[in-house]
């Protein structure tokens, strides 16, 4: 994050939050300004320190440190948020579209859909058992992202649960709300001359086998399903970089979690996820700079929209016809 930047969204909670303005107390002596706040939380996102090893070099105590990270990433949803972890519209969209199909030559493809876990060291005893899993010696929050590309979060939506069934984490996330509420944008596109009516997403074989999924061949038999399968494991580590690029620009995702609160742990998650996008922004990185929003959607009914995302026969159309293309098409990742 550039100077500028930094600068900018010390400004701006200044201007939003009476917590970071600078205030006088009965003996007239100053509070700390805001300047010093907003770097108390960065550095605490960005290494990983604890509050107290604040205390020297700005003077701050730990229960100062800690307020100052929690009223940061609030501000920083509240402000950013609308911009920065925007569902995608159907402008977004096309750009998605064109974007997966020059890079990875899968054509309607918005991005592929994984989880991580985040180790939560200060888990109350009494939840322990509902948020640990038997591959993992601690308790962890599962982190289950769609995300578009190994470099930014753009279009990130993060569910927290400590479920071993993923799908009820999916079932928490607002991109799939918006899906299964009927409020997502309807960009259709074709492949091998039929017509489908919603994006999809690359997944592994945990996911359900819905329209908007498009999963692996396993063991797959014959040069055309192989060919399939490889490209389709190789898009899909764009989701897998997306989380070891997050956790390496953010000590706190990196370190165990160290708040009570589940409530307050998302905050943070949230907090890094948009911070990153502002910094992808700034640098020009960014896929879909510019917002666009979708004009007003007509009504459709709620169970007709469930049953076409839930259609299993959409889904082995879909994949069949992929298979059929991917044949053919170049993919920078297989034939370079």
């Amino acid at each position: 994050m550039n100077r500028e930047l930094f600068l900018k969204i010390v400004r701006d909670m200044e201007n939003d939050n009476d917590y970071f303005r600078t205030r006088f107390d009965a003996r007239h002596k100053t509070s700390f300004s805001s300047l010093q706040k907003c770097t108390s939380a960065i550095r605490q996102l960005g290494y990983g320190n604890v509050p107290d090893s604040l205390d020297e070099y700005l003077n701050m105590s730990d229960r100062t440190s800690r307020e100052s990270l929690q009223e940061f990433c609030e501000g920083v949803i509240r402000l950013y948020g609308k911009e920065y972890l925007r569902r995608p519209t159907a402008h977004d969209v096309t750009i998605l579209y064109n974007h997966h199909a020059t890079r990875h030559g899968f054509p309607g493809m918005l991005g592929s859909v994984d989880c991580t876990h985040w180790a939560w060291r200060n888990c109350p005893m009494a939840w322990r058992g509902q948020f640990m899993r038997g591959d993992h010696n601690c308790p962890t929050l599962i982190l289950e992202a769609a995300t578009s590309q190994d470099t930014w979060f753009w279009h990130a939506y993060f569910g927290m649960s400590g479920s071993n069934n993923d799908l009820n984490v999916l079932n928490q996330l607002p991109l799939f709300n918006n899906l299964s509420n009927g409020t997502a944008p309807i960009v259709p596109f074709t492949i091998n001359g039929n017509e489908y009516k919603y994006g999809y997403y690359l997944v592994d074989g945990i996911y359900p086998r819905w329209s908007v999924f498009v999963k692996t061949i396993p063991h797959a038999t014959g040069d055309k399903r192989k060919r399939f399968s490889g490209a389709q494991e190789a898009a899909r580590k764009d989701v897998e970089r997306a989380f070891g690029i997050l956790k390496s620009r953010w000590g706190i995702v990196r370190l165990p979690a160290r708040a009570w609160e589940e409530n307050k742990i998302r905050k943070v998650m949230y907090a890094c996820i948009i911070l990153h996008n502002m910094i992808l922004k700034d640098d020009g990185l960014a896929l879909c700079p510019d917002y666009v929003p979708d004009p007003p959607a007509v009504v459709q009914d709620l169970e007709d929209v469930r049953m076409e995302i839930r259609d299993s026969g959409v889904h082995e159309n879909l994949q069949m016809d992929l298979v059929d293309y991917i044949e053919q098409a170049y993919i920078p990742r297989l034939d370079d």
